[in-house]
């Protein structure tokens, strides 16, 4: 970590309950509550633009609508190009204020769904179901974000507090290289104390996240003697490829399926007398005959973990099965650089936790329980692991199905979502937060 800030010289310690909230607080509610059809409108605005990943042009048309939010709430705004690493590039903007810890607000502008999506404009279900492509993976989360900063500034708080926010263009589909392409988001973390992270938890507005899975990739390469099928098991033919990579994924199962958090997948395999995978389409062709010894097998697959320390020992255990080979055959596993790292559970996490359920309390929204790790997916919040102090995510809006043509949010939440954001800025801001 590049320091251990002491947050307790930063956030004293003052409780204060929803029935002695103070006027300042009341401002902040009252404001969301004000701005919400406004901050409503902006969502279906924004999400019938589409800005699937790929669709750079999309992407960015949305950042320039939010940049022009965040400008007039006195924000500097920057976009960062994203040629550099072939996407379209992210939205940051900075308020510079003394006040408190520095605050890290993380979004997305990306969406999965891109032009040649059927899924392309929202609808409303009923009075308070709306249906839409990235509702809340995750542009209900930069509402949120901005309805929230809005809320502040009506209260007269925003300009004293150091609030950098930076919502990337790709987050759904990593641009590469992945260093440039999260080095914005990697800096801002640095400079940052706190991160706060907008995506949708799991659906329930009762949770949040203080750990999220790492993602990264491997593939394995299995060489076998290929030879006519009634010598296969003889001293000088083995047992060939196939047989190997049976062996090497029942033994991945057998000996790590039981840890807690870890998961391997195997997702596509290729096995034969040749074979021809192309990574970039995640596929490709094998050519073999039933009484053929297989010669050659190839096998893609990805891995997650809950902390760098659980996917090293994952990697030595991997590495030492692949190397106890059948006769008559070699194996190599090979890990992909890069991918997204685990935020780790720690104790600064789970004191935000804290604050931000006594947040929910105060406000009468009830408590907030932290989402099991197996229930979330990487996401952008990682990169801030080790760099902030404290950090949390699925701040963003409650609902169903994101990533599916059936994605729904529930705009009832959006109020409730921004007022809890809000207050918990202004308390670990202005050191109103309680242990």
């Amino acid at each position: 970590m590049k320091r251990i800030l002491s947050i307790a010289l930063l956030i004293s310690i003052c409780t204060i309950s929803f029935a002695q909230k103070s006027k300042i607080e009341k401002k902040i509610v009252m404001s969301v509550d004000k701005h919400n059809t406004e901050s409503i409108e902006l969502l279906k605005e924004i999400i019938n633009v589409n800005s699937g990943t790929m669709n750079l042009e999309g992407v960015k048309k949305v950042g320039t609508m939010l940049m022009k939010e965040f400008e007039a709430l006195g924000l500097e705004t920057k976009w960062v190009d994203g040629k550099g690493f072939n996407r379209a590039g992210h939205l940051v903007a900075v308020n510079k204020g003394t006040k408190g810890p520095k605050l890290l607000l993380i979004g997305h502008l990306d969406t999965v769904f891109e032009p040649d999506n059927p899924f392309q404009s929202y609808k409303m279900l009923n009075d308070s179901i709306l249906q839409g492509p990235g509702v809340v993976d995750m542009k209900g989360g930069d509402v949120i974000i901005l309805t929230a900063l809005k809320a502040l500034k009506d209260a007269n708080l925003l300009k004293d507090m150091h609030i950098e926010v930076v919502m990337t263009g790709d987050e759904e589909k990593s641009g590469s290289p992945l260093e440039l392409s999260k080095k914005d988001l990697v800096e801002a973390a640095e400079r940052a104390d706190i991160a706060l992270a907008f995506e949708n938890a799991d659906g329930d507005p009762k949770t949040i996240v203080v750990s999220r899975r790492g993602s990264s990739g491997w593939k394995l390469k299995v060489k076998g003697n290929a030879a006519h099928s009634s010598q296969i098991f003889t001293e000088k033919v083995g047992v060939g490829a196939i047989y190997e990579t049976s062996r090497i994924l029942l033994k991945f199962y057998q000996q790590l399926s039981n840890e807690e958090n870890l998961t391997f997948n195997p997702g596509v395999i290729l096995g034969g007398t040749s074979t021809n995978f192309d990574i970039g389409k995640s596929g490709g062709t094998a050519y073999g005959k039933s009484n053929v010894v297989a010669q050659e097998v190839t096998v893609s697959g990805d891995i997650r973990a809950v902390s760098l320390e659980q996917l090293d020992k994952a990697k030595r255990i991997m590495n030492k099965i692949v190397a106890e080979n059948f006769q008559g055959t070699t194996a190599e596993l090979i890990f992909n650089e890069g991918g997204y790292p685990p935020l780790s559970p720690s104790e600064g996490n789970y004191k935000l936790l804290k604050y931000y359920a006594q947040v929910s309390k105060d406000l009468g929204f009830g408590g907030v329980e932290p989402v099991n790790p197996r229930k979330a997916g990487a996401a952008d919040v990682s990169f801030t692991s080790g760099l902030v102090d404290m950090a949390i995510d699925g701040m963003g809006l409650s609902g169903a199905d994101d990533h599916t043509i059936h994605e729904t949010g529930n705009i009832n939440m959006l109020s409730v979502q921004a007022k809890r954001a809000a207050v918990l800025m202004y308390r670990l801001c202005y050191g109103k937060t309680s242990d």
